[in-house]
């Protein structure tokens, strides 16, 4: 172990100075402090519920079709029935990311609260009447829900300033201006890149199958909602891929997984903005079997899975290392915000961080290792993670029949879990035979905003394969003292768990 971990560390510096030698060139030719707004082509729906400025000036609200109550239904199935979902809005603008900018709104529909989410940047807005304002002293991701109901919520989804190309003919860019494209599945090849300009609105997904050194950049949406079910293979789909960046697009309506990475390495993954997921089974960002890999300051509201590490049937044989989500602000409609499994078919799962995260809303779990196969899994961090519990939140539930309606119970205690790991006996079926281990497990610096401690379950599955060396620190309610027993952090152990810490102002690196 001592020599992976000097090879993780050496592997970990070369790609960070990768990484910093492609920012160093991006081109920041856009330096001024005035916002940057778009206007949405013709045709392209928007959103009445509400009216906006940013500093004065008018930003159209985007429609966008989310879901409505968690109900999913597993892998394969037909057309999820619209009375499962609503329509809400979002808004895009570009802005430096250091520059404060004036948030005006007016609501359509009677105003009586407000919250701005993450709470965490303590945005307290200013109410009058149907008009809503704040301050937004940075480039950040909000969301702004009214009258104690994530039903309608407005997504503020700003990006940071983009150059367009000098040259929007040059030999292997593929350029979308302003305006409506219908693209079908665009398949790059070694070297190519792709710009979505401020307006540009593509019906379509963008893949790349054993290509490298590929950009996709700039602004603008792609969106896969022309794709039946599992036809287009989500918004962007990478597979033994190497050196790619993916820099700024919003992604709607994928009809699967939203973004694929498959069996890669040297992957950047930035400033994406997930938004319009309603469809079973939409993930987020799925990284599978595969390294060196950075998501960074990424906005996600998904219909399923959020943040997610995996290892798949295909790749069984190659490991996830060197993974990186960190600075995300995620919504997680269904399932798991901030996920490692539940495939874990491959040899070794290691040097996995999220970190400076916040999970806004999540109806299943937001820290979890679901570990149904074998690979040695280990050496996995959650740290400086913000997580916001409401006072009702819906129970998720998997559709059984498809008339099946969802009945919201009001009067349910009902609360989504906090950190999960769990190696169950029973076998997915993708999983294979065998069973793993699972070691090292770090929650550090984990800060709720609630007012109860969700709960959290650890399980192992036998003497075997079990759960060893599980460190929890630092775990809070916003306010409070650091939580530092089982009890008062509502947290489950079975007989499988070996060596677990609880602590405050402690370093256990």
């Amino acid at each position: 172990m001592v020599r992976k971990s000097c090879g993780v560390k050496m592997k970990r510096l070369r790609f960070l100075f990768s990484v910093f030698i492609a920012v160093s060139l991006m081109p920041f030719l856009c330096m001024g402090d005035e916002p940057v707004i778009a206007p949405l082509p013709e045709g392209e729906a928007v959103c009445d519920d509400y009216e906006m400025t940013v500093d004065g000036k008018p930003v159209p609200v985007c429609a966008c079709r989310v879901s409505l109550y968690p109900l999913n239904q597993t892998w394969p199935g037909y057309q999820r029935p619209m009375d499962q979902t609503e329509i809400t809005g979002f808004a895009c603008w570009e802005m430096a990311d250091d520059a404060s900018v004036h948030v005006d709104i007016v609501s359509k529909r009677e105003v009586e609260s407000v919250i701005i989410r993450p709470q965490s940047l303590g945005i307290v807005p200013k109410v009058e009447g149907n008009r809503i304002s704040f301050d937004l002293p940075k480039r950040a991701y909000t969301v702004v829900e009214t009258n104690d109901s994530y039903h309608g919520a407005l997504h503020l989804l700003p990006s940071r300033k983009y150059q367009p190309p000098a040259d929007k003919n040059a030999e292997g860019l593929h350029y979308f201006g302003p305006g409506v494209h219908d693209l079908g599945v665009l398949n790059l090849k070694d070297n190519e890149s792709v710009y979505l300009d401020a307006g540009a609105f593509v019906y379509g997904s963008i893949h790349g199958k054993g290509i490298s050194n590929v950009r996709v950049e700039g602004p603008g949406v792609i969106d896969a909602s022309r794709f039946e079910r599992g036809k287009g293979g989500g918004c962007l789909r990478f597979e033994q891929c190497k050196n790619v960046l993916i820099d700024g697009p919003v992604l709607r309506d994928p009809d699967v997984w939203t973004v694929n990475v498959f069996n890669c390495s040297d992957i950047v993954v930035r400033n994406l903005r997930i938004i319009g997921l309603w469809r079973y089974n939409a993930d987020g960002i799925d990284v599978c079997n595969s390294h060196d890999v950075l998501v960074e300051n990424c906005f996600l509201r998904t219909f399923d899975d959020s943040l997610v590490l995996k290892g798949l049937p295909a790749w069984h044989e190659d490991p996830n290392y060197n993974v990186t989500f960190r600075g995300c602000t995620v919504w997680c409609d269904w399932g798991r915000a901030l996920e490692v499994g539940a495939e874990t078919c491959a040899p070794e799962v290691w040097d996995i961080v999220y970190e400076d995260c916040d999970v806004i809303r999540t109806t299943g779990i937001a820290m979890d290792i679901q570990h149904y196969d074998e690979a040695n899994v280990h050496d996995i961090r959650f740290e400086n993670i913000r997580a916001e519990f409401d006072a009702w939140i819906p129970r998720e539930i998997i559709q059984k029949e498809e008339n099946e309606q969802y009945v919201p119970d009001k009067n349910s205690d009902y609360c989504s879990k906090l950190m999960c790991i769990v190696m169950p006996e029973w076998r997915a079926p993708w999983s294979s035979e065998k069973h793993g281990i699972t070691r090292n497990i770090v929650f550090k610096d984990i800060t709720v905003y609630s007012d109860r401690m969700p709960p959290s379950s650890f399980t192992g599955y036998t003497d075997e394969h079990d759960v060893d060396g599980v460190v929890v620190q630092n775990v809070r309610i916003y306010g409070e003292s650091p939580r530092t027993d089982n009890e008062s952090l509502n947290l489950s152990v079975n007989g499988y768990v070996k060596n677990l810490t609880i602590s405050q102002d402690q370093d256990h690196r």
